[in-house]
């Protein structure tokens, strides 16, 4: 990590077990349910990801490691971006069994410093909604889907 580039973690329990959470992000069905409009996803070592959040801030990236219902790690970027273009930052996530439910630990690497906050601020946005569905709650409509971000 160079001065420019700082990491986000974000440590949270989810009361599922880790298979259930693990879906929500590997089937684009249930990814939707708390992030983005439209999802394309290839859950599989070297495939691709894209995530249409808006309709004009699209994040796109490839996977890099697959553990199923333990570890997901990928690149991560946005489509047009020249700050975090895809490919550019790193995104893990670590599923804990823990009790009746999952220590999820999300790290985003090398992002530059001044996006933090603006990826900081998404990911407690998203990692909210995904916890409300997977302990089998409704997020309702994402008010970001209508907003532009970026």
């Amino acid at each position: 990590m160079n001065q420019t580039n700082d990491t986000i973690t974000k440590e949270m329990f989810i009361d599922c077990r880790p298979e259930i959470l693990f879906s929500f992000f590997t089937d684009p069905e249930k990814m939707v349910r708390w992030m983005g409009r439209h999802i394309l996803l290839e859950p599989k070592i070297g495939g691709k990801y894209r995530i249409d959040v808006n309709g004009s801030d699209i994040a796109m990236g490839e996977y890099k490691e697959i553990i199923p219902n333990e570890k997901i790690v990928m690149t991560w970027g946005w489509e047009k971006s020249k700050v975090v273009p895809p490919g550019t930052s790193t995104l893990e996530f670590r599923l804990t069994p823990k009790d009746k439910g999952t220590v999820l630990l999300l790290t985003h690497y090398d992002l530059p410093v001044e996006e933090i906050a603006s990826h900081t601020q998404g990911w407690m946005h998203y990692t909210a909604r995904l916890q409300t569905l997977a302990e089998g709650g409704d997020p309702g409509v994402d008010p970001w889907s209508v907003t532009a971000m970026h």
